[in-house]
């Protein structure tokens, strides 16, 4: 396989630099390396292999399978595989966010970095949608691009990082898709405002062509405002992503001429900090985009989300609730099969984050097949 995956893993071992980087100009890909890329693209299991062995004499990593849905009837294409993960900021993990019963050491990002890559790897998604991104141009840009992935990143504008000490600049959301699957059409970044006052939430939008059928499909990923009594705010910030979306989606979707041409179907993705019963839940749920979330489909009458996405002790208390979503438009995509959620067991009772598991969310996966016009 030469050296690709090699000088990859490299570049992820020595300690990574405390002060916050500033955003290349272009890439920050060293030109040989990228030549070299030109015609020896990574081995992703290669990579895998060697994150493994980084990673040897760890606790066992959580086995998920996935649950291949009944064919609805949309015509036979390869699906797309969609990961929609909350990685956890590595200050807000060092710092802020108080994991009481997860002991240091596994917080730590030489370790960490290789669990996320790890399990990025494990699922290899099409399209790849992340937040509290806070080491996207030192480690994921540079190591996910050698991987064939292309992305876009979205610092929030006042992130909580910036307070911890040492850390390695402000966290975001992060979008990356796999450019032999996918042509680039059109992307946009987003401060989600609320009363046309901008907050600190951001959203990454891209329009992408899928490269075997022909067909569009806008992506979004999203990181909601966090905490109890900002249902209101979340609630807003929510609508004012659709209408950005329904704005993008309309702009594509017409000819030259001004005449419609096609339904762009819509996958989002994030971090919405809301239980189901939320009202920007009911939002999305009741949205005229038509968008339905692909999770509830694991469940016995398609209806219900699971029981958890996120489970972590705090200092005041423990947290078990379902904040994580795939949307999808139901009229215009299928799901094809949905990865489970790891047991009570698995997790175990010390929660997340654990030397298992580098995030105290847990990542979604879901395949998608576009239906028959």
């Amino acid at each position: 396989m030469g050296g690709g995956a090699t000088r990859l893993y490299s570049a992820l071992t020595p300690p990574l630099s405390s002060s916050p980087l500033p955003p290349p100009a272009v890439t920050n890909l060293d030109p040989a390396f990228c030549q070299e890329q030109k015609g020896a693209p990574v081995c992703p299991a290669e990579l895998l292999r060697q994150c493994e062995e980084a990673l040897r004499g760890r606790a066992p990593r959580f086995h998920r399978k996935f649950t291949q849905l009944q064919d609805e009837g949309g015509a036979p294409s390869s699906s797309i595989r969609v990961m929609q993960w909350n990685i956890l900021a590595q200050a807000l993990g060092e710092g802020l966010d108080s994991f009481v019963q997860c002991p240091p050491e596994a917080l730590s990002w030489s370790r960490r970095k290789y669990l996320i890559l790890e399990e990025i790897l494990t699922y290899r998604p099409h399209i790849l949608c992340l937040q509290e991104v806070d080491h996207y141009y030192d480690t994921l840009q540079p190591v996910l691009a050698g991987l064939g992935y292309s992305s876009n990143f979205c610092p929030k504008p006042w992130s909580p990082c910036l307070d911890v000490e040492g850390n390695n600049g402000p966290d975001g959301c992060a979008l990356f898709y796999d450019v032999s699957r996918f042509e680039f059409l059109d992307s946009v970044n987003l401060q989600l405002s609320t009363m046309r006052i901008p907050t600190n939430q951001v959203a990454v939008v891209t329009m992408l062509r899928c490269r075997s059928s022909g067909r569009c499909v806008c992506v979004a990923v999203t990181h909601l405002k966090a905490r109890s009594g900002w249902e209101w705010l979340r609630s807003a910030q929510g609508s004012d992503l659709l209408r950005h979306l329904q704005t993008l989606v309309q702009k594509h979707a017409h000819d030259s001429a001004g005449a419609q041409t096609l339904d762009i179907p819509l996958l989002i993705c994030g971090d919405f900090n809301a239980i189901p019963t939320e009202e920007v839940y009911r939002r999305f749920a009741a949205s005229p985009l038509g968008l339905d979330s692909a999770y509830k489909r694991l469940s016995e009458d398609g209806s219900t989300e699971p029981e958890y996405t996120t489970w972590k002790i705090r200092p005041t208390g423990e947290c078990c609730a379902t904040l994580d979503y795939i949307w999808y438009s139901r009229d215009t995509l299928r799901v094809d099969a949905v990865l489970d959620m790891p047991t009570e067991e698995q997790i175990g009772p010390n929660r997340l984050p654990s030397f298992s598991y580098p995030s105290d969310h847990l990542s979604l996966v879901c395949d998608f097949s576009f239906k028959e016009e």
